[in-house]
């Protein structure tokens, strides 16, 4: 069978070539190739990359968005049909901008490279209420909540939703982390989140490492 298809989707991802990757996704299943031998053949080896690029700067922002849309691009086409066969996730995330903050770039970064580590992302938007992040990990039964705050006037929502935690006994039942420029790990120990990711890359080692524990 001709695997060659999976090598031009990967270096598609990693090359930004966004318009591509749904067609070669789609010739890829057309050649009889399974949805997960394409997520792990070409999407997540693709996504790894990417991420790794920017953590060490060899590639920048508006690169990284263009490689993210190109895996989104594929993915798309490929997940109801991964949901219909024995893919497995990672884990669950929820994940959200706290209220008071509208802002959604660096979330959706996040969001699309953890994806694209095999977790299942549950993305809440922006501007998201303090009860909602529990309430959502609660219904999909998620192993870690990813907050970010753009703004220090939003950050101490991050506080409030660990206090809400605590005082429904949740507070070991799921792994928070949290991340946005005005954040940092001392604020993350001073509001007692499981750590702090200071770029899209440092989230989704984090989330693998806390998915473990």
């Amino acid at each position: 069978m001709e695997h060659g298809i999976l090598e031009r989707l990967t270096e598609a991802i990693i090359d930004r070539q966004f318009k591509s990757t749904e067609g070669l996704a789609r010739d890829a299943l057309e050649q009889g190739l399974g949805p997960l031998d394409i997520l792990n053949g070409a999407l997540l080896p693709a996504i790894d990359v990417v991420g790794k690029d920017f953590k060490e700067h060899k590639i920048f922002l508006p690169e990284l968005l263009m490689s993210v849309r190109a895996y989104e691009n594929a993915f798309k086409l490929i997940q109801p049909l991964l949901a219909q066969g024995d893919y497995r996730s990672k884990g669950k995330i929820v994940i959200g901008t706290v209220a008071g903050d509208l802002h959604d770039i660096g979330k959706n970064i996040v969001g699309s490279l953890i994806q694209g580590n095999g977790f299942e992302i549950i993305d809440l938007g922006v501007d998201v209420k303090r009860e909602r992040f529990l309430q959502a990990a609660l219904e999909n039964e998620a192993e870690v909540i990813a907050m970010s705050a753009l703004l220090t006037t939003s950050m101490p929502e991050m506080k409030s939703v660990m206090e809400d935690m605590e005082k429904q006994g949740m507070r070991q039942k799921f792994r928070v982390m949290i991340g946005g420029a005005p954040v940092s790990q001392a604020y993350a120990k001073e509001i007692g989140a499981d750590g702090y990711a200071e770029d899209a890359q440092e989230a989704v080692d984090l989330v693998k490492e806390l998915v473990k524990k």
